[in-house]
């Protein structure tokens, strides 16, 4: 009978074995890496999004360079579409009142499409999209519901995701659990995602792990897909 630490490394093994990256076959998923999040004058500014982006950005850039597609998610927001992301879990996203006071809590114009300054929901100018380059704009946290990545991604063929972004424990999840869904090999890349606290991120590292994704740090990716 195996032992409970023979069936983990067996469990592993073969985790390894299925999620493997194919050049050919994988794209690179970066989540929500946006201004309305990352400027510290926003009104959801995450002070950890600073952390992964020299990951996030020198995975970006290697992709390119082996022509590996790079994806780009934007969260948005629409006075005309309303959902609970605004009413009530996040009433920044909503539009404020003219002279009304704005910051955390209150409603702001968060992600607000055609909004420009701190809460524009463009993607930083760090990892900036190129032209040709698919970019996701989803109005929930799943970015596959309502949007037409699956499609994009059978239309390329793709059967493996290495998925970096935020927030770890919301729009990052909800992707990773609707990729697995849908039988993509998932990669979580550990050093490109980020959460505020830190004891979720590690609890939602364990969850993927143990049944959702493969997990690696960038550096690694990148040493995969160069040896294939």
């Amino acid at each position: 009978m195996p032992t409970h630490d023979e069936l983990v490394s067996r469990k592993n093994a073969r985790i390894q074995e299925t999620h493997r990256l194919d050049p050919a076959r994988t794209a690179l998923l970066v989540i929500d890496m946006q201004r309305s999040f990352m400027d510290p004058k926003s009104s959801l500014y995450v002070s950890t999004a600073r952390d992964i982006l020299p990951h996030v950005k020198g995975l970006v850039e290697f992709c390119r360079g082996k022509r590996v597609p790079v994806i780009f998610t934007e969260f948005t927001s629409a006075p005309e579409i309303p959902n609970l992301r605004k009413d009530p879990f996040g009433p920044e996203h909503l539009v404020p009142q003219p002279g009304a006071p704005t910051g955390w809590g209150m409603p702001s114009g968060n992600s607000l499409v055609g909004v420009q300054g701190p809460e524009s929901p463009d993607t930083v100018d760090e990892v900036k999209p190129m032209p040709g380059e698919v970019v996701i704009h989803a109005y929930g946290l799943d970015k596959f519901y309502g949007t037409p990545l699956d499609l994009v991604l059978r239309s390329l063929d793709i059967r493996y995701l290495m998925v970096t972004g935020m927030l770890a424990d919301l729009c990052v999840a909800a992707t990773v659990y609707a990729a697995s869904t849908r039988e993509y090999r998932v990669t979580a890349i550990i050093d490109g995602i980020t959460t505020i606290w830190p004891e979720i991120l590690k609890a939602v590292f364990d969850i993927f792990g143990r049944k959702l994704a493969r997990l690696m740090t960038a550096a690694e990716a990148k040493a995969e897909l160069s040896r294939a």
